[in-house]
This record gives structure tokens, sequence and C-alpha cells, in this order.
């Protein structure tokens, strides 16, 4: 006879596959959605088979409308934010996915540290020398200090991306900067340490809640304080960093309800998150140590001492008209103005010119991975011309013109140099273009406080002003010649 259970534990590996196939898709931006699709449905199968497996347990399932509710509401809660969020905010809401995942881990495992230790028939006989023991509650103390550590950092990673937040019932709005004395560094460890041997202490006496509750409220400081010193420039890699620790958290969990599906998707997430965590830290020409704990600009900005007589969109358009080649840089300016449209529209009017274009991403452009291919997506921009900086900086010196629109620190040359903030960060060769045309608001530094010499050269036409205003004057005049 066939074992109703293990049948269902199939589901598990089809979900898993579904994860794998789903991470796979998403290193490309033209098979990401269905990879995120991939990835969707195999949550739908893993959520549907673990709820099939607890119905047919002993004693099944008690309160069939409370996981209704949950899942309709988080349903609705979840449509809701995805088809609201403009795509200027999809940083902000990854940020707080992150710490929400972290959270819904960390609740798991406390509501189940909870029902076993409160039952009746738990009986504590040298828990620390007994794995039965062992391993459930090391997990739900790891999986607390992961958890709620994931939320108050994600939270805080999301404000510092708003620039701040209002409070509630009044117009005071509150900006989180850059602060990170050095003895800051100091008490984050203290604060991890001390979370490690609430941990080790819980083996012991796994059955005084007080510790998991001490646990909890040392975490979230301790996500707040991890989170709080880091500058704007760095929030990349903070955002994947909370990705992966989002995946370790479900992966802890998962040993604490001794879920297969939830230990390997979140093994997955870590991994990955973690990859990509080394991966932005590549393209920034920083360590991983040095984000975490030496704040990256936000601190001290040079101060400007050279002018800049700015263009106006006719002259540029002038410029543009009988080029061959034209090589389109977008920045996070791009997606504050949301102009993504508009850069879209002026690429399709230098085709009909047959002009050859083409976008230029810089790994770290925008406020997390793959920010700028988002947006430009968004506007139907072809995937295929879509082309990251490695493979795009060869063809700088035969472009006529490169279009900057809202970024610096990532064109900005004197990275080049190795020293300073940005020394050594690989950047964009928009400098080796005939022309540079570059639209920002002002000559104001970016996140590293370094000045930007690009701006000041000959060949540099400065377009001054909000990126949609700008593109649209310059899509007008380009199409009065």
């Amino acid at each position: 006879m066939v074992n109703v259970s293990s049948l269902l534990d199939l589901g598990y590996l089809v979900s898993a596959t579904l994860f794998i196939f789903g991470i796979k898709m998403l290193s490309s931006p033209k098979t990401a959605p269905k990879g995120n699709m991939y990835g969707a449905v195999g949550m739908l199968v893993a959520v549907l088979v673990t709820v099939l497996k607890m119905q047919l347990s002993e004693g099944g399932i008690e309160g069939w409308m409370w996981i209704l509710l949950g899942l309709g509401i988080g349903s609705a809660i979840g449509y809701w934010m995805a088809t609201t969020v403009e795509m200027t905010g999809m940083p902000e809401l990854v940020a707080l996915f992150n710490g929400f995942g972290g959270a819904a881990s960390a609740l798991v495992a406390l509501s189940e540290g909870i029902r076993v230790y409160t039952s009746d028939n738990y009986v504590i006989a040298e828990p620390i020398y007994q794995v039965y023991h062992l391993i459930p509650v090391l997990a739900i103390g790891a999986s607390a200090l992961v958890g709620w550590m994931t939320l108050t950092g994600s939270l805080i990673a999301m404000f510092k991306l708003k620039g701040g937040f209002t409070i509630p019932f009044t117009k005071k709005w509150i900006r989180f900067p850059t602060w990170g004395p050095s003895w800051l560094n100091y008490v984050k460890a203290g604060l991890f340490v001390a979370g490690l041997v609430m941990i080790i202490m819980s083996l012991n006496d796994p059955g005084n809640l007080n510790l998991i509750y001490g646990i909890v409220i040392l975490s979230c400081v301790l996500g707040i304080l991890f989170v709080l010193p880091i500058g704007g420039a760095d929030m990349p890699v903070v955002v994947s960093l909370l990705n992966s620790l989002s995946g370790i958290a479900a992966a802890f969990t998962g040993f604490v309800v001794g879920n297969t599906v939830l230990i390997i998707a979140g093994s997955m997430v870590g991994a990955a998150g973690l990859i990509l965590t080394f991966i932005m830290c590549k393209a920034m020409n920083r360590e991983l140590f040095d984000v975490l704990f030496k704040a990256f600009g936000g601190t001290t900005k040079e101060s400007l001492t050279r002018t800049k007589v700015g263009s106006d969109p006719e002259e540029v358009a002038m410029v543009l008209d009988g080029i061959s080649k034209c090589i389109i840089v977008p920045g996070y300016g791009m997606a504050v103005s949301q102009s993504q449209h508009l850069v879209k529209e002026f690429a399709d009017l230098l085709e009909e010119n047959d002009v050859d274009v083409s976008y230029a991403i810089h790994p770290v452009a925008g406020r997390m991975p793959g920010h700028m291919n988002v947006l430009l997506a968004e506007a139907n921009v072809p995937y295929e011309k879509l082309i990251e900086m490695d493979e795009i900086n060869s063809e700088f010196g035969e472009c006529d013109v490169a279009l900057v629109i809202g970024a610096n620190d990532t064109v900005n040359p004197a990275a080049r140099t190795g020293e300073g903030p940005l020394g050594g960060m690989p950047i964009i060769d928009a400098d080796k273009a005939g022309v540079v045309v570059i639209i920002k608001r002002s000559l104001s530094v970016g996140y590293a406080g370094v000045d930007n010499d690009l701006f000041y050269e000959d060949k540099t036409m400065m377009l001054f002003g909000d990126g949609k205003k700008m593109m649209a004057e310059l899509n007008s005049a380009f199409k009065e010649l």
C-alpha cells in the first residue's frame, strides 16, 4: 500500500526543483520574470504539501479558518504592494520583503518553541547531551538571532533608501544619517557575542523562554545598529546581505519544525544572496568587512570650487545629428526622475536615424542589484541592449556620444587613481567617448563625496535640470532638426 505522506514528499522535490530553476533564470533579465514565476509556483506547492501533511498527521489541523484567513490576507497585501509600488520604490520594497521573510521564520521558530516548552509532555533530561534536544534548541535560538536582526535591519535599510520617514499623525520627517563612531563596532560585536552566549545557555535550560525573549530583543537592537552606520552607496551590498540572512533564518526554522523544503529553500536563498553580496563588493572594489564596519560616503564631502557652463537641449541635439554610435549610461537619477520611458523614446529616435544605441549597466547603479535593468525593462528596452560594464567598456573608444543620466560615482575617473573613497572601484568608461552629455540637477558630488572631473572636461556637455524634463526637451529638440 502506498504511503500517502511519502507520496506527498515528492511535492517537496517538485518545489525544490522549481526553486533551483527559478534562481537560475534570475541570472538574466530576459528570463528573470519566468524565474520569478517558477519560484512563486514552487512556494505554492510547498505550502499546499505542508498543509496536506499536517492534515494527515495525528489529530489533523485545528482552526482551518485561521490558515485560510492568513493566506487570503497575505496574498491580498502582497498583490496590492506589488501592483501599486512605483519602480523607483522597488529597492525599498525588496528590503521590506527581506525583513518580512526573516520575521516570518523567526515567528514560526518562536511559536514552535513556546508550544513545545510549555507542553505538559515536555521533559528536560540533560538536553545538552541529547542530539534530539540539541538541534531544535540551537535552531530556535539561531533563527531568533538572525530573523529578528534581519527584520529591524531591513526596516532601517528601507527607510535609508526612502531618505527617512514621516512620524504618524505628524508632518515631522525623520532621516537616518550615516552615523558610525568606531566604538559602535564594539557594541555590535558585544551584542552578537551576547546572543551566542544566550543560545548556549538555552542548551542547558531549553525550557527557559526568558532566554529566547532576550535573544529576540537583543537581535532587534543589533539589526538597527548593524545597518544604521552604513552609507547609501553601500545599500546594494546591504540589501543583498539581508536577503541572504532571511534565507539563513528560514533554513534554521526548517530544522525547528522538521520541514525539508524550508531547509532547502532557505539554504539556496542564503547562498544566492551571499554570492550576490560578494559580486556587489567586487563591483565596488570593497571588502565586505569594510562595508559592514566602515561607512562609505555620507560623512565628508568635497567642497566644490569649480564651475561649468551648462548647455541647452538644442545644442546637444545638433551634436547628435549625424552620429553613428551612442551609449546611454543610466544612474539612480534616472530612477528618481522616472525618465526611463523618455530615455527609450530618445533611443528610438536615434535608431530611426541609423544610430547604434546600447545601454551601459554598472552593477551597483541604483539602490539594489539589477535596479537599472528593471527600470529599463519596464520601458520595453530590449534585453540584448542592456550590456554589463565589463562587456561594454571597450566600446566607448568608438562611441560618438555617451549620454549619462543621473549617474556620478559610477563614471567618476577619480576611481582610477587608486586613492580616496572611490579608489580602485571599477567604473564605466564614459569619459573615453567622443562627446559626453550628462543630465544632472547640479554639479553636486555623489555618495562617495568626491568631485567628478568628468563634469569639467571640454568635451562634456552638462544639461542641468530634472532628468524627465531634460529628456523631454532633448527629444523635442531632436525631432525639430
